[in-house]
């Protein structure tokens, strides 16, 4: 079980940084990005072309996260503003046919194909518990630990104490002078960021294909944000940590007799949750 445990927690903290851009988002417009993993695949695709060209990981990253960062501004000014005020199913269909089209583009111009990408930190391999961690599974956990430094020092700021007003009282806040689109852009930029930087994080780990973020981690970072609490960032972290371990100690047990159990057992955590403590584990009650 410990090795079980140990590659349960690295995948969690990638689960983690995903649910923490769909987090980000619905807490400060109560709106839901379906897009969100599609972000990590295109900086992702970025990344690729670049290190291919032999730019490195400094230049190849950055550029791959700014790409990322520039498709959540693009969705959130030409997608989600011009919808505000219509229901949320609306914005979260038009998120997903923005993700739909991204990977309609991927196949067109990059084919349907496996495709490794050089990890970002190179070593050997060790072992922790009976489990082998690559060097490459550090940068994801190190990844997660700056990522909720920087949200705890941002939500700190004058900054970030405008956006959680703009959330909570949005009609207060503009008669404040607080500019409300520039905050929702803030908060897609942001957002964006994130699930750029857990595409570049999780594609080094194995080959990867057009939509591999949406198909291999949308999910489970939606689930582990609605059970960590669809309101709270800690319990992003903490659910996207529950549904890594989960599907790990599924996988383990039985997964040689039945087949896609740890999907099973996520299915089985949320269900629950939602039954349970509706608002998430960390959530608080409307």
């Amino acid at each position: 079980m410990g090795a079980a445990t140990v590659s349960g927690l690295v995948v969690g903290a990638g689960y983690a940084l995903v649910a923490l851009g769909i987090v980000l988002i619905y807490k400060a417009t109560r709106q839901f990005n379906f897009a969100q993993g599609e972000i990590g695949t295109v900086a992702t695709f970025v990344a690729w072309m670049l290190l291919e060209r032999d730019l490195g990981w400094p230049i190849s990253g950055v550029i791959a996260v700014l790409t990322g960062v520039a498709m959540g501004l693009a969705i959130e000014r030409f997608i989600v503003r011009p919808l505000a005020r219509s229901p949320q199913v609306t914005v979260l269909v038009a998120t997903a046919g923005v993700a739909l089209l991204a990977i309609a583009l991927q196949i067109i111009i990059g084919e349907a194909k496996l495709r490794a990408i050089t990890p970002m930190l190179s070593g050997d391999n060790f072992s922790v518990f009976g489990a082998v961690v690559k060097p490459q599974d550090l940068m994801i956990i190190a990844g997660l630990a700056v990522t909720g430094v920087v949200l705890v020092l941002f939500f700190r700021s004058p900054v970030g104490t405008a956006l959680l007003a703009t959330s909570q009282e949005p009609t207060a806040a503009r008669i404040a002078g607080i500019d409300i689109n520039q905050m929702s852009m803030l908060v897609w930029g942001v957002a964006a960021l994130f699930g750029a930087l857990a595409g570049l994080l999780f594609a080094p780990i194995d080959a990867f294909t057009p939509g591999f973020m949406t198909q291999r981690r949308l999910i489970p970072g939606f689930t582990a944000a609605v059970i960590g609490g669809i309101t709270s960032l800690p319990g992003a972290v903490v659910g996207g940590f529950a549904i890594g371990l989960i599907e790990s100690y599924f996988g383990h047990l039985l997964g040689e007799t039945i087949r896609g159990a740890d999907g099973l057992g996520v299915l089985a955590a949320l269900l629950a949750v939602l039954v349970i403590r509706p608002q998430g584990l960390l959530g608080k009650a409307a």
